[in-house]
């Protein structure tokens, strides 16, 4: 009797316009053949739970984002650099998406120093044509010139110590003392503007006494520091002037300050490689330092034999190299002040310099030597 075939059950009904030679149906979320290249055909189909739907790349354009903002930037999506992640057909299991590296930016060209160039030429030649104005017009004119930078700049240094110090060195008896400090050095000489300087130190701590005892020796050793440092040492430009050559007595001394200046910004800027005090002034050099030294060796021997009566060419080499010295020592003293304080500049008064102090920072210690070198070699 031959065998009776089992009975299969109920066989699956193909759904309406399904064309029977294409086989079995397939169950919907579920996929079927090879999904790569190296699978052979006919490889067992993955169980249910092991099932896992990519999507299909056909182009570029990402999907609408679903609720929830997966995408980066959106409310509720990742974070800008984290991994974008796109939902699979099985809950907890999501497919990262590569996202294209951000283009990176031309980096930005800065300022020499962090100033405006064009603005720190015009600010400087307008300073040079009041300054030659001044002298050469009225001579007294330029006293004025001189108080209303001491004047200025004593304002500038007591602001930036209480801003940053709470330091309150009082500013009514150092302007005060500093224009009689001026006057008296230009119409009297020395002894006065000396008798000036310990005055102004007596009214510092008389004016001081109307506030509370703390801080008070603080307080009058900055204002007695500020005294000297500013309008005393601006008290030897005003006895240069008040010789009967003053007028290029002050332009020596202003051409070779700057030339000092100048040569060590050129030098060191093309030549520069040992830093000369990296812990206070990273950008300056020994390099820049000779360099600066000659040409204001220079331009002092130069003018020494030009505009200087019984002035020599040897006694401006002298005047010269002295003068970058102190010019030199006098912007790292600044730069020491200013680190002190945490700030860059004294001062906005002058755009592309900074304030007056920022300008007077290698022009103060260097007045009283050039005006002692000057009264040793043809008088005062």
């Amino acid at each position: 009797m031959p065998p009776v075939p089992a009975d299969p059950g109920p066989q699956p009904v193909p759904p309406p316009g399904a064309d029977p030679a294409e086989g079995p149906a397939r169950e919907p979320g579920r996929l079927s053949g090879p999904l790569f290249r190296d699978e052979q055909p006919g490889t067992p189909e993955p169980g249910a739970s092991e099932t896992v739907v990519l999507r299909a790349i056909t182009d570029d354009t990402p999907p609408p984002a679903p609720a929830g903002g997966p995408y980066p930037g959106t409310p509720g999506g990742p974070a800008a650099g984290q991994p974008l992640l796109v939902p699979s057909s099985h809950p907890g299991q999501e497919t990262p998406v590569a996202q294209a590296d951000p283009q990176p930016q031309p980096p930005q060209r800065k300022q020499r120093g962090g100033r405006n160039l064009q603005a720190a030429i015009g600010v400087g030649v307008g300073l040079g044509a009041v300054i030659v104005a001044s002298l050469f017009v009225v001579k007294a004119l330029f006293l004025v010139v001189v108080i209303a930078a001491v004047s200025v700049g004593v304002r500038e240094l007591t602001s930036r110590l209480a801003e940053r110090k709470e330091i309150k060195a009082p500013l009514v008896p150092l302007v005060a003392g500093g224009i009689a400090m001026v006057a008296t050095g230009y119409w009297s000489g020395i002894q006065w503007a000396a008798a000036s300087l310990a005055l102004t130190g007596l009214a510092v701590m008389v004016w001081r006494m109307t506030e509370p005892p703390e801080n008070y020796l603080r307080d009058i050793t900055a204002g007695i520091f500020t005294a000297f440092y500013v309008p005393f040492l601006a008290t030897f430009v005003a006895m240069m002037l008040a010789a009967d050559d003053g007028p290029q007595r002050i332009v020596l001394f202003l051409i070779v300050t700057v030339c000092s200046d100048t040569g060590a910004y050129a030098v060191g800027y093309k030549f520069g490689r040992t830093k000369l005090a990296p812990t206070i002034s990273p950008g300056k050099t020994r390099e820049g330092l000779a360099g600066g030294i000659g040409l204001s060796m220079l331009a002092g021997a130069l003018l020494m034999e030009l505009i200087i009566d019984g002035g020599s060419w040897w006694q401006g080499l002298i005047l010269g190299g002295c003068a970058a010295v102190t010019a030199t020592l006098g912007d790292l003293g600044e730069s020491m002040i200013k680190r002190d304080l945490g700030i860059k500049d004294m001062g906005t008064l002058l755009p592309g310099h900074g304030g007056i102090m920022d300008r007077l920072d290698s022009l103060l210690p260097t007045a009283p030597v050039v005006w002692l070198l000057l009264a040793a070699f043809v008088g005062s």
